[in-house]
């Protein structure tokens, strides 16, 4: 029986990260559209998908996952968030400088440039914070609420960022896929930062 339900959530998992990536492949309005402004939007639906994985990697909630391995993945697929971030904000520029100068000075007109923005600094700074956590030696309670605060800001950017934008994101995965990122963060916020389980 737990093998049978482990195997559901990782199938669950999988399907609700795949099919939105591959949904907006398939968009027809990438047919005419230029191969940088592609991987700008395919980078920026990578990092949606990989904030569905973030706070199960910190929740300790993926079963057949140690603790241990869990936090080391958290930190890897942190990285590759960042990396996701980079390349969605460094193709934009390519198709569009001043579109991404006026979104950076908060100076776009529209709504979903500016809780991008908001996202991507927040971002960069949990990055920051984690890399640094052991030079500025603060207390473990102190780091784990700042990086949490962060992480909110970062699925609540993100998801408006997402949800505003009508472009080559299909609708409904999109927004299932947004209903489980803030499910998933919402329960390792609420009381789920420091799993039960012990590391095997």
């Amino acid at each position: 029986m737990a093998r049978a339900r482990a195997g559901l959530v990782w199938a669950g998992l999988l399907v609700a990260l795949i099919v939105p990536v591959l949904a907006a492949a398939a968009s027809p309005l990438l047919a005419w559209r230029d191969p940088v402004y592609i991987l700008a939007g395919l980078a920026g639906v990578l990092g949606l998908a990989l904030l569905l994985v973030q706070p199960l990697l910190a929740g300790g909630m993926l079963p057949g996952v140690s603790l241990a391995r869990s936090r080391r993945a958290h930190r890897w697929i942190g990285g590759g968030l960042v990396a996701a971030v980079v390349i969605h904000v460094a193709a934009l520029w390519i198709t569009s400088p001043p579109d991404v100068v006026d979104a950076l000075l908060f100076r776009s007109p529209t709504s979903f440039s500016v809780w991008g923005v908001i996202a991507m600094w927040a971002v960069f700074a949990a990055a920051l914070l984690a890399a640094s956590r052991r030079r500025l030696r603060l207390r473990p309670s102190t780091w784990r609420r700042a990086h949490t605060a962060l992480a909110a800001v970062i699925v609540l950017g993100t998801v408006l960022h997402a949800l505003l934008i009508q472009g080559t994101m299909e609708t409904v995965s999109k927004i299932l896929l947004c209903a489980l990122v803030v499910a998933a963060t919402a329960r390792v916020v609420a009381g789920r930062r420091t799993p039960t389980r012990r590391p095997r």
